[in-house]
Parts: structure tokens; sequence; C-alpha cells
């Protein structure tokens, strides 16, 4: 059966550049994956644009495509990836520093993580308090800064040729802070620029700086970013799509996993204790309370929305929920995520739940970045702006439009990001009603 399209989507055509605020250890392990994966000595595992399938009619059709064959997706050769640092290394030398990866493999992609010079950041120590960055964009307001930002894109895109511009914050979390008056409106930021005003953060002047020169943005951190009124207006008018915040890796991945299948079962929860032990640089900057709090914010509002206990008092209303994360140099990109969970079944009766979780953040995230690339390219090329709510799956804190709660479910957002898939081609969307089996 011909079926049309639900949107008209420009075709993949040229290179697609990567912009990148913070070329640290999640960066160089998606640039080292990539570079890997284009050489076939390895795997692009954890990648859904890579390697799943989607589903598309009954399930007696058996049509079940990959998703880079049922959606026209850039191609990994088409990539080409720059970015900024506060300080120099570059991409190669920054793995090495990171440990993520094996240097035997690091070895095989030397060349090209070598030619990742970064360019100049804008750091703002006060937002990040155990950093000391020493290649960073020098006076002028942070509105001459948005201004340096807006020429290294243009270079940028000159340079490689690229047709297209993507970019996406791997950058360290800010500490916390609330929007202001200054967030309020597209003019006050613009004035708030110019004025230098304390509220604006650095990933704040990188988001601008990709709006205005007309490049979706994502946010992989738990930073008050593009989720202002300024800069969700700005996304609108110019017609980009953007997303966030926080990428989705380690132990609120296990938990956005095993809280939906504890709520569908009906079984209470009487508290949830989290730590993770890490010895990256995150862990460092997260040793800070101020940038902690950013952290803590995000996860913890995980289970609240999963959970719903204002529906559900009798199981989930006096849950104790505590997160803490614990700087531990010797561990490195290697994070231990330890979760004691009391759960209580039928007739109040105790259990309990105990995760060890021995993962690799910037393993997890690679993947990630990969995907939400490709997939913000997508939107662009669809003509969708704004939030991308279906983007949701990758992410802790999911941006929404203002007023409406998230979905943390990681199997409803993986609906979602599938079914939006289905209705760009214009495929029926998938239910799992199931009747018609049976009618």
């Amino acid at each position: 059966m011909f079926r049309k399209e639900n949107v008209v989507i420009a075709p993949a055509e040229g290179k697609l550049g990567v912009l990148v605020p913070g070329i640290g250890a999640v960066t160089t392990t998606f640039i080292a994956g990539v570079e890997a994966v284009k050489r076939g000595i390895a795997q692009p595992f954890g990648s859904l644009t890579q390697l799943a399938t989607i589903r598309l009619g009954k399930r007696t059709d058996n049509r079940t495509p990959l998703v880079r064959d049922f959606v026209p997706l850039a191609g990994l050769d088409d990539l080409v990836v720059g970015g900024w640092d506060i300080f120099q290394d570059n991409a190669y030398e920054a793995a090495l520093n990171a440990q993520v990866l094996d240097k035997t493999l690091l070895e095989r992609v030397k060349e090209p993580l070598e030619a990742i010079q970064p360019m100049k950041g804008v750091f703002y120590p006060e937002y990040v308090k155990r950093l000391h960055g020493t290649w960073v964009k020098d006076g002028g307001s942070k509105m001459d800064q948005a201004e340096m930002l807006m020429d290294d894109i243009r270079n940028f895109k000159a340079s490689t040729g690229a047709a297209r511009l993507v970019m996406i914050w791997c950058g360290s979390t800010e500490i916390f802070h609330e929007a202001a008056s200054v967030h309020a409106s597209l003019e006050s930021f613009e004035e708030g620029l110019a004025k230098s005003d304390p509220a604006i953060a650095p990933s704040q002047v990188y988001a601008y700086a990709a709006l205005k020169s007309g490049v979706p943005f994502a946010n992989g951190a738990p930073n008050l970013t593009t989720d202002v009124p300024a800069l969700l207006e700005m996304a609108r008018e110019r017609q980009l799509p953007i997303c966030g915040k926080d990428f989705k890796t380690g132990q609120t991945m296990m938990k956005t996993i095993l809280a939906p299948g504890l709520k569908a079962r009906m079984l209470g929860v009487h508290g949830w204790f989290s730590t993770n032990i890490l010895g990256n640089r995150d862990g460092e900057v997260l040793d800070d309370p101020e940038s902690f709090k950013t952290k803590e914010v995000t996860k913890l509002s995980v289970l609240d929305q999963i959970l719903q206990p204002q529906l559900y008092p009798m199981l989930y209303k006096d849950l104790f929920h505590v997160v803490r994360i614990n700087y531990y140099p010797p561990r490195g990109d290697a994070k231990e995520g330890w979760d004691n969970i009391d759960i209580f079944g039928w007739l109040g009766y105790p259990m309990q739940i105990k995760i060890d979780f021995l993962c690799r953040d910037s393993i997890l995230a690679a993947p990630i970045v990969l995907d939400l690339v490709l997939f913000l390219d997508l939107a662009q090329r669809a003509g969708m702006k704004g939030i991308q709510e279906w983007l949701s799956f990758y992410f802790k804190a999911p941006m929404t439009a203002p007023g409406l709660y998230p979905e943390h479910d990681i199997f409803i957002q993986l609906m979602k990001l599938k079914n939006t898939l289905r209705w760009m081609r214009g495929e029926d969307l998938i239910t799992h009603l199931g009747l018609e089996y049976y009618d």
C-alpha cells in the first residue's frame, strides 16, 4: 500500500558539522568510536540509530527495517567534528588524559583525533568552580563572546565544507541557578549579554550563538540553558529544533527501567538510596556543592514523575529518596552506582532490591551523542522547531512545553520516539492494542 509522508524531509546531502562545547571524556569517546566504526574495528553498540529496528504495520506484516534505513539520516562518513574547550589539548591528547579507551584503540584512530584542535572556550569560573580554564576567550562583554563563537561557527563551516551544523553541549555541569528576569524574553536576554549580566551562564552564551547562527542545539548537561523563555522564543522564531537535558546514562537509566516495572505491578517503595563514586573530571566538578545541586535536581525528579505519588499515595507518598555523588579519583571514568531499594508488596510485607552498576559514563554517553546529532539534524531537515520531546529517551530531565510534566518512563519514551519516526514517514502509529488479530 502506498503511504504518503506526513512531513517533507530534505535529503541528508553533504557533510554534517558537529560542534561540541567540551572536548573531554564524552566527546573524545564519541569521536574515537565513530572513527573506529568507520574503519570496521568496532561496533556501535548502544546506538539506536545504527543498530535498532522499527516495526511497521501489523506483527504479521514482518516489516522491521533498521531505523537508519527507514528515515534519511546522515551517514557516519559525513560527520565532521569540531568544538571548544577551556584546555588546549587536542582530541587525541584529551582522550589519553580521560583514560576511557585503551591506548591501543586510540593509536588506530590517532590521526583524526589529533586533527581536532579545540577553539578557545567561553568560561566563567563562578559557574564551574573546580576547574581553572587556561584556553579561554578573553575580554569583552558576553555579547562580544557570543559574537566570537558565531565567528568560530562560520569559520568551521567554511573550512570543513559542512552543509549543515548541529551543536551539542558536552561541557561540565554548571552551578545551580534559576531563571531570572534577564531570561524572560529575547530582548532582555540580548540586553543582558551586552551588559554581561551575571545570571547568563556560559552554556547559554553557546546556545544563543548556535541559535543565532541557525544551528540546532542539544544540552547534554543538567544546566539551565535553553529551558528559559528567551531561548525557547528564539528557537521557535528561527525554526530550530532543540532538546535536553542531561544525558541519561548510568544510575538514572536504571531507575527509568526499574521504577516503571515496580509501578506496573503496584509494588510500593519506602525508600530509594542511591550513591555514586567516580573519579573523572565530571566527578571533580560535582564535588562542588553548587554544581552537585544542579545534578541532584535532575536525578531526584525522575522517581517522582514516574511513580506519581499524588495518584498512588499508599504506595509512594512517603518515599524517601536520597542521591549522593562522591569524587573518588582512583575510579576514573569507571563509575560505580549503588542503589538500595526498600519495597513492599502484598499485605505490606517488605522486600529489598540492591543494584551495583559498574558502568562507564562516557561509554554509555557516546552513542547518545551520536543519536542526538543524527536525530536533531533529521528534525531540522523535517522542519520541526522548538522542543523535541520525542528525544526525551536520551535525557534525565527531558525538556517539555511550559507547564507540561515530563515523561520519564523509558519504555513510553521509546514508544514516543519510534511513533514520531512512523508519523514522519506516514506509517500507522503502533498502539499495541492488538484486537485486530482476534476480530
